[in-house]
């Protein structure tokens, strides 16, 4: 069942919201008729740009993704709001063979998926207490394509499209919409970072999608050119599998495993 979510009149939080993708979620969004946008950042001096070109329909909120307090304590202060943009996350890749892997994929389990797990508990409430909304989240094309040199950075975003999954199950037995972004190639400082900004698509190209998306009621969302090649080889299995209702396919003795 298809859940979608107008931007329009919405309150909404974005993580990250200083920069690249987050910036212009939080551009998009108030471009389309969000009333206001709560940005998440680790440095409230890093918004002073947003609350210079929108005011008051921008508030700056304290979060820190390795600091679970700081979700909880921001979960507290924004309960008015009904679209959640999980946004921010780490870029720390190594190869399996590389000497730091193991603190490299410790690290980006750390920040992306249990920072993705403590947003989705500390906003469920929040959501269904103001109707169902929306939650997003920035995963990747590296979820469902592993590089071998990007490979810890890989794992942790497969993991967070899997909690992803199972959040449109939960979540939208609220009413909640959910909605699983996979971009590939975007302008961003984490792209810089890859070495891989070069042929990077504009980071609105996201934003935009995001508030098409929602308001289609979309899973999954591809935004880019690599991204929807990508996305045109997944979508039969996505349909069939990933977005299909499995349970006509338990029986007493073939139970899905």
């Amino acid at each position: 069942m298809k859940i979608s979510c107008d931007i329009k009149g919405k309150i909404a939080l974005v993580t990250g919201a200083n920069r690249g993708i987050g910036r212009a979620i939080t551009d998009a969004f108030l471009h389309h008729g969000a009333t206001k946008v709560y940005a998440a950042v680790r440095n409230l001096d890093s918004a002073d740009s947003l609350l210079e070109r929108y005011g008051d329909m921008v508030a700056p909120v304290q979060f820190d993704l390795a600091k679970p307090e700081t979700i909880t304590a921001m979960a507290e202060r924004t309960d008015d709001l009904h679209v959640v943009v999980n946004n921010a996350g780490i870029f720390k890749a190594s190869t399996p063979l590389d000497s730091d892997a193991i603190e490299a994929l410790e690290l980006a389990i750390k920040i992306n998926l249990f920072g993705l797990v403590r947003m989705a508990q500390a906003f469920a409430p929040v959501l269904r207490e103001n109707g169902g909304g929306a939650f997003v989240q920035l995963n990747s094309i590296a979820s469902l394509k592993c590089s071998s040199n990007f490979a810890t950075h890989s794992a942790s975003k497969a993991a967070t499209y899997s909690i992803t999954q199972a959040l449109r199950d939960l979540l939208g037995q609220q009413g909640t919409a959910v909605l699983s972004v996979h971009p590939g190639l975007i302008a961003t400082d984490m792209s810089s970072t890859a070495g891989l900004a070069g042929s990077a698509a504009p980071p609105s190209l996201v934003a935009e999608g995001i508030v098409a998306a929602l308001k289609s009621g979309d899973f999954h969302l591809f935004p880019d050119a690599m991204a929807q090649r990508i996305g045109q080889a997944y979508r039969s299995f996505s349909e069939s599998v990933i977005e299909a209702d499995l349970a006509e396919y338990k029986t007493e003795n073939h139970p899905v495993s």
